[in-house]
């Protein structure tokens, strides 16, 4: 009787796991469509100069400059290891920045330099990854994202104004048809 029951249990786990997985799945497809740009209107702000006084480490160790992008269309995405929908977008992303060699693609991540490398051993990526550390999520807040979630990412166009700013994956279409605006300097 105790096998029976436990294995009875044991489906029905199964089961509400099954369930549990499918509902995450249709709302993460729905959500970040709810909160794709939490904000779209042009505007200088302080945390786009935040952006550009910060110096960050690159994959080698090396400390740079954000300045050194000033005056360039970026498409800035901060990111995470550990964070399952910044990985999954990450190749999307670096087809996104071969098509689009107008503008500038950065990755920065929230997370560690050793990390960092070992996940790009795995999925290469052809722009600039920066490793920000925990403290890269001042520089998250500062750009608009005061909750700090991830993936986020931010399109600034060459004038130094704040573009489109998406909390949440990125639709590979959508970011592609506001990159090449971005890139035109037409209104994004």
């Amino acid at each position: 009787m105790k096998r029976r029951t436990a294995i009875i249990g044991a489906v029905g786990l199964a089961a509400m796991g099954g369930v549990g997985y499918f509902g995450w799945q249709q709302s993460s497809r729905r959500a970040p469509q709810a909160n794709r740009a939490i904000r779209s209107e042009t505007a200088t702000t302080p945390g786009i100069e935040s952006f550009f006084a910060a110096v960050l480490p690159d994959m080698a160790g090396n400390e740079q400059s954000m300045a050194q992008w000033r005056d360039r269309p970026l498409v800035i995405n901060f990111w995470a290891t550990w964070c399952p929908p910044c990985v999954k977008e990450m190749p999307d992303l670096n087809r996104l920045a071969q098509q689009h060699p107008g503008a500038q693609f950065l990755g920065i991540a929230i997370d560690t330099a050793s990390n960092v490398t070992e996940f790009v051993k795995k999925i290469p990526v052809s722009f600039p990854i920066f490793v920000a550390g925990h403290g890269g999520l001042g520089l998250v807040r500062a750009l608009g994202n005061v909750a700090g979630g991830l993936p986020f990412t931010v399109l600034v166009r060459a004038q130094g104004d704040l573009g489109p700013v998406i909390l949440g994956p990125v639709d590979p279409d959508s970011l592609s048809a506001q990159v090449a605006k971005l890139v035109s300097g037409s209104a994004v």
